[in-house]
């Protein structure tokens, strides 16, 4: 991969008290857990994607889910969210279990998902896109439908929303132009964007920074950032090990479908399992220095 210049915004070292309970290792009880998991397995035939004993989400922090390519980090985000069916276990999201619940009912208790290839409706202006993804839209009840004063307020209110959201994402000038007319950066902006029309407490992230030009890649690492500030918790699937290290709190390492390894970046980074998941015999290379897609600077400075 190659790197480029480009500058991310800077983030204090990652304050990691607080959030596990005990000695860190695989499993690890956390504080305050937003997604609790137990014995989750999926397989494919013969192949185990996924084989998870117990693993917990920590609420309010960023948590990067990282692994080399068919660890299962996104099959795991696929049964998190509804998008595919376990094998076996139990998992649940703020206290509540999510067997058997569709995607669309995930996304309305407030767990809502991106995916590494954008699903952008392509045919659909911008500003359609996002009114899409707002829940309780009265005008799609049939009883309701027929009647456009029953609607027609909160349908004001939802492109309102929507239009403040593009502002603040930059795609505002973009809002009458059909999405499949957007650069793969400006569609992980707007799936990013169309994510938050659902208020959601957890945001899950599947490769945001994938195919993202560097001229965007600032964008999208501020607005990652900008959901811990406002209360949300998001965890994230990426590659880059020197994004993860700048803006994680906590890291979860899969590899062959298990969590071989959990906690601060740092420590992470140097743990024998983790090298040898990504490195195999060259366990004498710290992963931080494993060259990424992006250079970043120093931590707390932008």
């Amino acid at each position: 991969m190659s790197s480029s210049s480009a500058k991310l915004p800077g983030k204090p070292a990652a304050k990691t008290i607080g959030l596990h309970v005990g000695t860190i290792r695989p499993g690890v009880p956390k504080v305050d857990p937003i997604i609790t998991m137990d014995n989750v397995s999926r397989k494919f035939g013969g192949l185990v994607a996924v084989d998870v004993e117990h693993l917990e989400i920590p609420r309010g922090a960023i948590t990067a889910l990282i692994g080399p390519n068919g660890a299962g980090k996104t099959t795991l985000f696929n049964l998190l969210t509804g998008f595919d069916k376990p094998d076996t276990g139990t998992w649940n999201f703020a206290g509540k279990s999510l067997a058997g619940i569709p995607a669309f009912k995930v996304a309305q208790m407030g767990q809502v998902r991106t995916f590494q290839l954008t699903k952008a409706l392509s045919l659909l202006t911008v500003l359609q896109n996002m009114k899409l993804g707002a829940k309780d839209q009265r005008g799609e009840k049939l009883m309701f439908s027929i009647f456009p004063f029953l609607w027609k307020a909160k349908e004001q209110e939802i492109e309102e929303k929507a239009l403040e959201l593009l502002k603040r994402f930059k795609l505002d000038t973009k809002k009458d132009d059909f999405a499949a007319s957007l650069s793969g950066g400006q569609r992980k902006l707007l799936e990013m964007a169309r994510a938050l029309m659902t208020d959601p407490v957890l945001v899950m992230l599947d490769e945001p920074m994938a195919g993202v030009n560097p001229a965007l890649t600032q964008s999208l690492l501020e607005h990652v950032l900008n959901l811990k500030k406002e209360g949300m918790t998001v965890l994230f699937v990426e590659h880059d090990m020197h994004m993860v290290r700048h803006i994680a709190d906590w890291v979860v390492v899969m590899a062959e479908g298990r969590v071989v390894a959990e906690g601060p970046a740092d420590e992470v980074m140097k743990n024998p399992a983790v090298i040898d998941a990504y490195l195999g015999s060259h366990q004498d290379t710290d992963l931080g220095t494993v060259t990424g897609r992006i250079t970043l600077p120093p931590k707390g400075k932008k």
